[in-house]
């Protein structure tokens, strides 16, 4: 039994790899999303209207689905410390520091995020202990990661120190933040409903901070390139995402649902090559199929076979 009082599967089906890679897809838009807006407007007002504008949208979700919405006060307060760990956090922590370092080193210090969650989940979750499988498999896709994108990325000249150290710091919040999302599943409540109760609380949040720090309605109209990227940080890679995330956590648990942060760099590529008609290098293949083993060695099915 776990501490979220649910045990999960450790080894995800043909359903869950679906959906994680529909979340990769979804969250590797954020980078460039984050990109365009970060050129006009301050972090905080980009958090806040990246989740104010997603809390409507899962409301209406929510009632058009007639999902039922919880009455207790424990879990309204489960929600604000999700939101917290898992929105207010780690999005002000990466949008500031895209301010300062490029989205290529941002994301691999974001695909750090497994490693502090095997040692989190390890540390916390009675059935996801560490194993030696999930401890190599992450070294081997964060490997993979850092050859996909190019290990220049690394050195950057003059990069500073605390926007790297941000980006970690966001890292290290999702893995606290997946692990106490398992609790949500003991609870009986519905994924879309989770999300929801997340996003809002974050939103108001995030909003309350936009306003007494940025002022934005000081700032110049944004134009419609940015605007667009909000709306797209808002309804695909926030709500949609979330209702994914959740679902995943539920099922399939802390360890495996971070393992999108692996995903989210490839997907990114791929989307430049098919949408920006970007090229693909060879290191960018090597660097998928790094990945790919890692995801099989923490998957472990294939060790356990050739055992």
């Amino acid at each position: 039994m776990s501490v979220a009082g649910v045990p999960v599967s450790p080894t995800m089906g043909l359903k869950e790899w679906a959906m994680l890679l529909s979340l990769s897809l979804l969250w590797g838009g954020s980078f460039f999303f984050v990109g365009v807006a970060v050129q006009a407007l301050p972090p905080l007002t980009i958090v806040a209207a990246r989740v104010g504008l997603a809390a409507p949208v899962l409301w209406m979700a929510v009632f058009a689905l007639r999902r039922p919405i919880p009455r207790d006060p424990a879990v309204w307060a489960a929600f604000a410390v999700m939101g917290v760990l898992n929105n207010v956090i780690p999005f002000s922590l990466i949008v500031w520091g895209q301010t300062q370092i490029p989205s290529g080193l941002a994301s691999i210090l974001n695909a750090t995020t497994p490693l502090f969650t095997v040692v989190v989940a390890g540390l916390l979750l009675a059935d996801e202990r560490f194993s030696a499988h999930k401890g190599l498999g992450v070294a081997i896709g964060f490997a993979g990661v850092v050859v996909l994108i190019g290990a220049d990325a690394l050195y950057v000249p003059d990069a500073p120190v605390l926007a790297q150290m941000a980006v970690l710091g966001a890292g290290l919040s999702y893995a606290f933040a997946a692990v106490f999302g398992r609790r949500f599943r003991g609870m009986g409540l519905d994924p879309l409903v989770t999300a929801t109760g997340q996003v809002t609380f974050s939103g108001l949040i995030m909003v309350a901070l936009a306003v007494g720090i940025d002022r934005p309605w000081t700032l110049p109209m944004p134009a419609v390139p940015v605007l667009a990227s909000l709306l797209g940080l808002a309804v695909l890679c926030t709500a949609l995402a979330y209702g994914l995330y959740f679902r995943i956590l539920a099922t399939a648990g802390a360890t495996n649902v971070i393992l999108v942060t692996f995903l989210v760099p490839v997907t990114a590529i791929l989307l430049g090559v098919t949408v920006l008609d970007e090229s693909l290098r060879a290191s960018h293949l090597v660097g998928m199929a790094v990945i790919g083993a890692g995801l099989l060695v923490m998957d472990g099915r294939v060790l356990r076979r050739v055992a």
